[in-house]
This record gives C-alpha cells, sequence and structure tokens, in this order.
C-alpha cells in the first residue's frame, strides 16, 4: 500500500511518516491515499467548513468515491486523511499510550473510512474498532504502551 504525506507544519514529521508507513507495509491493498498533516486552526476549519463542527479535531478523512455507491473503488486513490498532530500529542497524554501509537491510530482510522468502514451504528462500530485493532496490532502498537 502506498502512502502520501504533506506537512502543512512547521515541525519535521518524518518520524510519523515512518510510523504510518510500517503500519500499512502489512496492509494487504492496492490503493493509496494521502495523509496531511496540519495545525489545529486549520483542522479547525475543515471541520467547520465541510462538517459545519466549530472545534478542533484530531483527524477527519476524505474519501474520493464517498457519494458514488456505483463507482466505489474504481480509482486506485482512496482520498485524504487530515491529522492534526498537536491534538494526536494531547490525546496520547490523555490516553496514557505513546504518540506513535496515537498518529498510527489516527491514519488507520482515516483509512478504514476510506475503505468503506463507519462507526454510526454499535455493530459497525464493533467491526471497523476489531479491524483497527488488527492492524495496529500487526504494527505493534498496542493501546497504553510508551
Amino acid at each position: 500500500m502506498k502512502v502520501n504525506f504533506t506537512n502543512q507544519l512547521e515541525i519535521d514529521t518524518k518520524g510519523y511518516e515512518k510510523i504510518i508507513k510500517k503500519i500499512f507495509r502489512k496492509v494487504k491493498d492496492k490503493h493509496f491515499f494521502n495523509i496531511i498533516f496540519v495545525s489545529k486552526e486549520e483542522i479547525q476549519r475543515i471541520n467547520r467548513e465541510y462538517r459545519n463542527i466549530d472545534r478542533v479535531t484530531d483527524v477527519i478523512s476524505f474519501a474520493l468515491n464517498d457519494n458514488d455507491d456505483s463507482n466505489y473503488f474504481a480509482e486506485k486513490e482512496l482520498g485524504d486523511i487530515f491529522i492534526c498532530i498537536d491534538r494526536a500529542i494531547e490525546q496520547a497524554e490523555e490516553y496514557g499510550h505513546s504518540i506513535a501509537r496515537e498518529v498510527g491510530f489516527l491514519a488507520v482510522h482515516g483509512y478504514l473510512h476510506l475503505s468503506g468502514y463507519d462507526h454510526m451504528t454499535e455493530e459497525d462500530e464493533k467491526i471497523m474498532f476489531t479491524k483497527q485493532e488488527e492492524i495496529l496490532q500487526k504494527a505493534r502498537l498496542k493501546r497504553g504502551e510508551y
């Protein structure tokens, strides 16, 4: 699987990119997607503009073929995932695990949304979160570990 990265921050994100590449080497998928690292201000703007929610969030994904069921996955590109690194750092501390695990979690979570998974119902949440943990376990990024 190929992941393209764009860094809109003034910090070096190569370490985060390395973690994400490691995770997705283990995922058998012929598609590719983009990850864009953004500031709190930018992710809040995106959240406000596209979701009508005026607050900072950790990750937002936009599937390329989200509104076209007949053509879903016809393209090799799945879409874009926006990750707020500052929010990921805060959440890693809140949840008591490494920043690597949190950034990896956000990337996997976004990827699964791009792949058609969701967590709107209890049943869908169980399916998506199980898949999420399987991917993170394969990459040895466990919850609660530093």
